[in-house]
């Protein structure tokens, strides 16, 4: 659930850069901890995905829930006339499901907490749906692995995907460039959902992995004896293909725009060429 106060930055930010934001009372509901009941907040959404006039839905916040309604939802209009669907952390479920479908979408910061954004941020999701070329700079991490890889990006939160595994909503992953990011988890938890992700051969056939924001990852009293990035790498060591660490998307102030489902061009130098790694995207508008 969110409070009118909490949205109101981000819907003045629309309105000052040339969008108008739609929205009702119903975006106020609240039913324990959602925005409403399942079958609200299903037609609620059902209705944003079948209205022609509207051109993007912009999740307004992550946490728990896109899981208990995927299934309510019918996307036959919205497949006839697709729009951006934005959002990040559980929204992660509705990205996995347009992949299926083969429309793209923005992973992207959501108007809870939009105020605290990096300008950078905030820009990156005005170049994305006017369909400007995004192109990111990033330093270099130790743990990289160098290389060129040209594919559609798919993924998410590291949870939500390893919660959808073996469903219609999990991305498909050969050939992709997989993108994770994670937040408030335990070392070992992140251990055991690369082993997951592993043994599916989720990560057998990829063309590139970039990893975004870990933050907040816990440890236990007994260390694990790894960093949540040594984790990663590890589980990936046997492949060839570049890996990226620290790309500016997640649970963090910097958290960009990243088209998902469409092709992006990632370019992971190595330590003794350049003290940047590149990544190119091109965004074209629906």
């Amino acid at each position: 659930m969110v409070l009118p106060e909490e949205m109101a930055f981000a819907i003045n930010w629309l309105k000052e850069n040339g969008f108008i934001p739609v929205y009702d009372e119903r975006l106020f509901m609240q039913h324990f901890i959602f925005a409403g009941d399942d079958e609200t907040r299903a037609a609620n959404f059902q209705r944003y995905l079948n209205d022609e006039m509207i051109n993007a839905i912009w999740c307004a916040r992550g946490g728990y829930g896109s899981i208990r309604i995927i299934d309510k939802l019918d996307f036959t209009k919205f497949v006839e006339h697709p729009k951006w669907i934005i959002g990040f952390s559980d929204v992660t479920v509705l990205h996995g499901k347009l992949n299926r479908l083969g429309i793209p979408s923005i992973h992207a910061a959501m108007p809870f907490y939009f105020a605290n954004k990096t300008p950078e941020a905030k820009q990156s999701l005005i170049d994305a749906l006017t369909g400007k070329p995004m192109h990111y700079e990033i330093e270099t991490h130790s743990l990289n692995r160098s290389g060129e890889a040209e594919a559609e990006v798919v993924g998410g939160n590291l949870s939500v995907l390893i919660g959808m595994m073996g469903s219609d909503t999990f991305p498909e992953t050969d050939g992709k460039i997989l993108f994770i990011e994670e937040v408030d988890e335990y070392i070992y938890h992140i251990d055991r959902m690369m082993h997951c992700l592993q043994r599916a051969g989720k990560l057998d056939h990829l063309k590139g992995l970039i990893v975004g924001g870990l933050t907040q990852i816990k440890d236990n009293a007994h260390p694990f004896g790894q960093t949540a990035e040594e984790v990663i790498a590890e589980a990936v060591k046997d492949y060839d293909y570049p890996l990226c660490f620290g790309f500016p998307a997640g649970h963090w102030d910097d958290n960009r725009a990243l088209l998902l489902g469409q092709k992006v061009k990632v370019i992971v130098p190595s330590q003794s060429d350049a003290s940047r790694s590149v990544c190119v995207s091109s965004c074209q508008p629906l």
